[in-house]
């Protein structure tokens, strides 16, 4: 069985040879995940489209340049990063005190998963969960929200994460259970009542 970054360094390696269908796949495969690092830097959902679009766009048009050092989303995540703080700066907005966290993406999952039976007052609770998570998530230091969102919205190892990060595995584990606990303490109320 081909493990996935195997698999992404295949498609790497068709498009390096001209095959614009295999950047497609990677496409689809990482839309949702750079659509929602994007978001937790741009706020509109427009902006957020033609910012994650922009940084596709950078990423095929530099693909010559990926050697595997790292894995592909690693790479792309860089790029979706700087494209949206580019995009900040460029409307003249403040940019985050740091980098987005992996976290968000578990929250919005588990937000997801609410939807089950869509009454109105399931989605106002819905709403209202993924509100104060992303609240809290915005609060976090920028390390914590960083390390967060890349293990649980981006799927990323641990060794991934401290390579991205440049910090020792131990710094990223502690770095993630503590925004774990700090989100956790944000929505146990909401938790508790729903």
């Amino acid at each position: 069985m081909v493990e996935p970054q195997e698999a992404d360094q295949q498609l790497v390696e068709r498009v390096q040879k001209g095959d614009k269908a295999a950047f497609d796949l990677l496409v689809i495969k990482y839309q949702h995940r750079v659509l929602g690092l994007v978001s937790s830097y741009v706020n509109d959902y427009q902006e957020v489209q033609d910012v994650a679009q922009e940084a596709f766009i950078k990423a095929y048009r530099a693909i010559d340049k990926f050697r595997g050092d790292s894995s592909f989303y690693t790479w792309l995540y860089r790029i979706a990063v700087n494209t949206a703080k580019n995009h900040l700066v460029s409307k003249g907005r403040k940019l985050p005190e740091s980098d987005i966290d992996v976290h968000d993406a578990e929250f919005l999952d588990i937000a997801a998963s609410l939807r089950v039976v869509d009454t109105p007052e399931r989605n106002l609770y819905r709403d209202e969960i993924e509100r104060v998570i992303h609240d809290a998530i915005r609060r976090l230091p920028d390390e914590l929200r960083t390390a967060v969102m890349l293990r649980e919205f981006d799927g990323l190892s641990y060794d991934e994460i401290a390579h991205v990060m440049d910090c020792p595995v131990g710094t990223v584990r502690s770095r993630i259970f503590r925004a774990r606990e700090a989100i956790d303490r944000e929505i146990e109320p909401l938790l508790k009542r729903g």
